[in-house]
């Protein structure tokens, strides 16, 4: 019942910018953290960036003062500023929320399908 769908990936040139979004709907009680993962082709899916309900953030060094993550949580949405991007960036980027569909009972870790990125010139 509950999905996440993200938006706002593309074909960017070196440099450039893109913001991704992810919204998500359904039995939704309350959402703890919410984050953003991305997997290159042959490579291990990495956390980029992670904010909690609180407003706290972390980051994964190879994008550190480059993206920026946010969310509104009356919209029970996150989203992923990324500036200066680079050749490395291209991925496949997912977002996941850690959410609680109902007062009773824990949390747990639902996955959007994912949007592409690709940075090239």
């Amino acid at each position: 019942q509950v999905q996440l769908v993200e938006s706002g990936g593309g074909l960017v040139q070196p440099g450039g910018s893109l913001r991704l979004s992810c919204g998500a709907s359904g039995s939704i009680f309350d959402i703890n953290a919410m984050g953003w993962y991305r997997q290159a082709p042959g490579k291990d899916r990495d956390l980029v960036a992670a904010i909690t309900s609180g407003g706290n953030t972390i980051y994964a060094d190879s994008v550190k003062g480059r993206f920026t993550i946010s969310r509104d949580n009356a919209k029970n949405t996150v989203y992923l500023q990324m500036n200066s991007l680079k050749h490395e960036d291209t991925a496949v980027y997912s977002c996941s929320a850690n959410i609680r569909t109902g007062y009773y009972g824990p949390y747990h870790i639902y996955w959007g399908q994912g949007t592409q990125v690709t940075v090239s010139s």
